[in-house]
């Protein structure tokens, strides 16, 4: 992508504030084409759905398309795309949901991994009913999380497993393909947090085993809201809170209220972005053309991975170099997230000296406060450096010089 990423830029008009993005961890910048979606779709004739009025008729393609966006970026099922406020609330609804089919005695394995959006929903639904809660640990000098780790917790009473697609502190990808051989294996379902994975790898939720995926596309270039994807025949076997005239069918029984068709126009834009960003030439095995958005989404994200990677390992390399700098990323496969810590300095000084220079990287732990305490940092945390598809050499330089001149 390197000859391509001054073209990749200037789709963001966000990026023309002369600020060096490392904080898309937190949320990527939202390219012109998304933007225009939203606002679009706002101002359009449209209304409930239905199918008898154009508005009526609008409002429906919105939805049907943006679900099937998502289901060709994660290779799901579009009938078990469903849209919320946040990933958070989704989890939050789907765990309690769940647990109204758990017992005394039931177990529930969460890791130290993840996010605390994919920790305490689980927790929370567990103790309500009288389950159990297990914990995954994980190394804390590699930050590796492996399926022998999740396979110890297991147990004929195992009814869930939620583990993180990727972590967002540590940038950790746990061999989510083999864990869930354990958890089937096991009989329990396994829940999958791809909000840090999606952003930076070609998904494919099928080969990776989830019975449910939850992401959020403003970390994908989108708006802000939730997704969570789903097997369309364990959604059926789960039945939330709903209002009585309110539809039973999957996936619409899952969603509260009428869904911001404006947002989910921006999520099928962000999705259609990212599958243009595929190399020009890019086919099938078969040497083709791609025909389909799905390939094209593969491909692009097999790019970004790509581009992502070698800038990753410049600012790794220039970090080492640095006196005084511990770099708390070391897993084998991760992705290109990394938290660093400053030898008697705050890590929210380096956040603020940098910030001071149009460089924004924050510092924190970043509601991963169990992976944080793990690895001895506490709720303090360390600089997270962030890359996305339209950060480039410029960027990077900027970073490695701004915190050579913060430790002076």
């Amino acid at each position: 992508m390197t000859d391509r990423i001054a073209a990749i830029r200037a789709q963001f008009s966000s990026l023309n504030s002369g600020v060096a993005h490392f904080d898309s961890p937190g949320g990527t910048q939202v390219p012109d084409a998304v933007g225009d979606a939203v606002g679009r779709t706002l101002v359009s004739s449209i209304s409930n759905r239905g199918r008898v009025t154009t508005a009526e008729r609008a409002a429906d393609e919105v939805v049907v398309g943006a679900r099937r966006a998502m289901a060709d970026l994660l290779h799901a099922d579009p009938t078990g795309i469903v849209f919320g406020r946040s990933m958070t609330q989704l989890t939050y609804d789907l765990s309690r949901a769940l647990a109204k089919t758990w017992q005394p005695g039931d177990e529930v394995v969460v890791t130290r991994l993840d996010h605390d959006a994919n920790i305490r929903p689980w927790v929370q639904a567990a103790e309500a009913v009288g389950a159990t809660v297990r914990w995954v640990d994980f190394d804390p000098e590699s930050a590796e999380l492996t399926p022998a780790h999740v396979a110890a917790t297991l147990s004929v009473r195992t009814r869930l497993v939620a583990v993180t697609g990727a972590s967002n502190l540590l940038g950790t990808r746990p061999d989510i393909a083999g864990i869930s051989e354990q958890v089937h294996a096991a009989g329990a379902l396994f829940f999958v947090d791809g909000v840090h994975l999606t952003a930076h790898a070609a998904v494919d939720m099928v080969a990776l085993g989830a019975d449910f995926y939850a992401c959020s596309p403003y970390k994908f270039h989108g708006p802000h809201m939730g997704v969570l994807a789903a097997r369309p025949d364990v959604l059926s076997s789960v039945h939330p809170d709903k209002l009585r005239p309110s539809t039973d069918q999957v996936p619409e029984r899952f969603e509260l209220g009428t869904l911001p068709y404006e947002l989910l126009a921006g999520a099928t834009a962000a999705v259609d972005f990212l599958a243009g960003l595929a190399p020009e030439g890019t086919g099938a095995a078969s040497g083709r053309s791609p025909r389909t958005r799905r390939e094209l989404l593969v491909a692009a994200m097999n790019e970004i991975e790509a581009h992502e990677d070698k800038l990753r390992l410049v600012i790794e390399d220039g970090l080492s170099t640095m006196p005084g700098v511990t770099q708390r990323s070391q897993a084998q496969h991760r992705t290109p997230t990394l938290l660093a810590t400053f030898r008697g300095r705050p890590a929210e000084e380096a956040h603020r000296f940098l910030a001071g220079l149009d460089v924004n990287a924050p510092a924190g732990s970043f509601y991963a406060i169990e992976a944080s305490e793990r690895i001895g940092l506490g709720a303090a945390g360390g600089l997270r450096m962030g890359l996305a598809c339209y950060t480039d050499d410029s960027d990077v330089q900027r970073l490695l010089d701004g915190i050579s001149r913060f430790l002076g």
